[in-house]
């Protein structure tokens, strides 16, 4: 008998910190004592595994235990220490040879009856794992599929302590084919850079009756990851239209999908079975929301909704309904794109470039402009107070969704009542904005600037400058709109995008006009209450 060490690994937000866990099984009076800045979680394990190890037909002596999770100054919570911890009990009593579980990490949390229940956050353990040297690891088998994505990694699934055991011990090594033979499950992992076709219908652009100014505005927000404010009463479609930007947005690439899986695996959101996110999050947000849960937090900080719609959208619908504190909080990841959270053990950071689309009514009955609005203007004043300046200047596109007329909820064009009116699908529009995308990723190829709206000051002068008739546009609309200086650099943004739609390598007066009418939300609805 004698000290045993084996790896293992704990996240931390969206890091990961590798651990040792240190045995040692000896003489004295039976006691079992965890040791190593330990959470509640953590020093409960040492019941349930002394129990899976006497359920798996293992000896376990009564002798003193003292198991040390190092380092100290490193806050270890959750039960994926359970499998680790009784493998470093096995070796520390000569029952599994130390040399076994060199270069071997080991994740699960066991049952009482030894089974290796899944556990969250595998993948990036697997990928900081990999980074570290480590070429081996053992998990629950429910988190294989997730762990088989890190390209390099030998991967072991296991269904219980014994068969961990077994495994270890050398009864139940060989080929996957060979392990299948002997009775052990395993199952090989698909390719990641496969698609998978989906069979379920998905929604489309052409299902919108009219709104063509909208679908327009959307593009465009696409085509450069703009933030997007729809305004309109009730029944415009405004909803529905951001339910279909998914269907236009661009495709992943693998290193993107690899970075948005590793967040999901944190928060335990994927699919055991197909593990890889293909398709770009889409996160609908309800307006009693928190700060805590739209930003992340709590004592150990775990991703909030702006994180999980990292690479995708994040859409706050009836957006002056939301309380004022929880909008104000997305100013500044709405500006660097990433979140800070400090605590008293440490700050994390979490990755926040999503795109923003929210949709509001125009005042509270939701009839402002039209003639039939019954609010007083000290309700109106009140609902479009809950939006600040600072806040309304974050979004770069802001397009007013009228009422549907009847002929284009019925799809007939003017003048020709047999006719249907079809629009464009999700797959036109697409293509468009990807084509729009290859050009600024030929433009940032260099910077690593991703799209349009994330260029910075000097880009903006660099890649949007302006002849003199649109140096006067421009110079007129900023003094008669009253914009700001934010919100100046956002219109050449969105200029930008406009243009490279058209497929111009300069800003033009059409394509300037366009940016600058996407502005005009604090004329039309502030402009005249507040």
């Amino acid at each position: 008998m004698g000290v045993s060490t084996v790896q293992s690994a704990a996240v931390f937000g969206l890091r990961v910190e590798l651990v040792n866990v240190e045995a040692d099984v000896g003489n004295g009076l039976p006691a079992f004592h965890m040791v190593g800045y330990l959470s509640s979680e953590v020093k409960e394990a040492g019941e349930r595994v002394r129990t899976a190890i006497r359920n798996s037909g293992l000896e376990f002596p009564a002798k003193k235990t003292v198991i040390n999770l190092s380092p100290a100054t490193i806050r270890k919570r959750g039960a994926a220490f359970d499998l680790p911890i009784a493998i470093a009990i096995l070796t520390s009593l000569g029952t599994v040879a130390q040399k076994d579980t060199k270069g071997l990490l080991i994740l699960g949390e066991l049952g009482l009856d030894g089974a290796v229940h899944k556990v969250p956050g595998v993948l990036p353990v697997v990928m900081e794992a990999k980074k570290q040297g480590i070429c081996r690891c053992m998990i629950p088998l429910e988190n294989e599929q997730e762990a088989r994505l890190v390209d390099g990694m030998e991967v072991t699934g296991v269904q219980n302590l014994k068969e961990a055991f077994e495994w270890i011990k050398g009864k139940k090594k060989g080929s996957l084919s060979q392990q299948k033979k002997k009775g052990m499950e395993v199952s090989k992992g698909k390719v990641y850079g496969e698609e998978r076709e989906c069979a379920e219908e998905k929604p489309d652009f052409q299902d919108i009756c009219g709104q063509s100014a909208v679908k327009r505005a959307v593009e465009v927000a696409v085509a450069g990851g703009h933030n997007l404010l729809m305004v309109g009463p009730p029944g415009s479609g405004k909803t529905m239209i951001a339910k279909r930007i998914p269907t236009i947005l661009p495709p992943l690439t693998l290193e993107e999908s690899l970075e948005i899986t590793k967040i999901y695996s944190i928060v335990g959101q994927i699919d055991g079975q197909e593990p890889l996110i293909r398709t770009r999050p889409f996160r609908s947000v309800h307006h009693t929301v928190t700060k805590t849960a739209l930003t992340g937090g709590g004592l150990i900080p775990s991703p909030g909704e702006i994180t999980l719609a990292h690479g995708g959208v994040l859409f706050l619908d009836e957006l002056p309904e939301f309380r004022k504190p929880v909008l104000e909080v997305l100013r500044q990841p709405l500006e660097e794109r990433k979140i800070w959270i400090s605590r008293t053990h440490g700050t994390y950071l979490f990755p926040a470039n999503f795109m923003l689309v929210c949709a509001m009514n125009p005042c509270p009955c939701g009839e402002f402009g039209s003639g039939n609005c019954t609010c007083t203007p000290g309700q109106v004043r009140g609902y479009l107070g809950k939006l600040s300046q600072p806040f309304l200047d974050r979004m770069d596109l802001c397009v007013e969704a009228p009422k549907v007329t009847y002929a284009a909820l019925k799809g007939k064009m003017s003048g020709r009542k047999t006719a249907e009116r079809k629009g464009e699908t999700s797959a036109q529009i697409r293509q468009r904005v990807c084509a729009a995308r290859e050009i600024q990723n030929r433009r940032f190829s260099d910077s690593g600037t991703g799209f349009n709206a994330m260029m910075s000051i000097r880009e903006v002068e660099q890649y949007c400058k302006l002849g003199d008739k649109e140096e006067a546009l421009i110079q007129m609309a900023y003094e008669r709109l009253g914009l700001t200086a934010r919100s100046y650099h956002k219109i050449l943004k969105v200029a930008r995008t406009i243009a490279d739609l058209a497929g111009s390598e300069k800003i033009e007066s059409m394509h300037l006009a366009e940016a600058i009418g996407y502005r005009s939300f604090d004329q039309k609805y502030r402009g005249g209450i507040l």
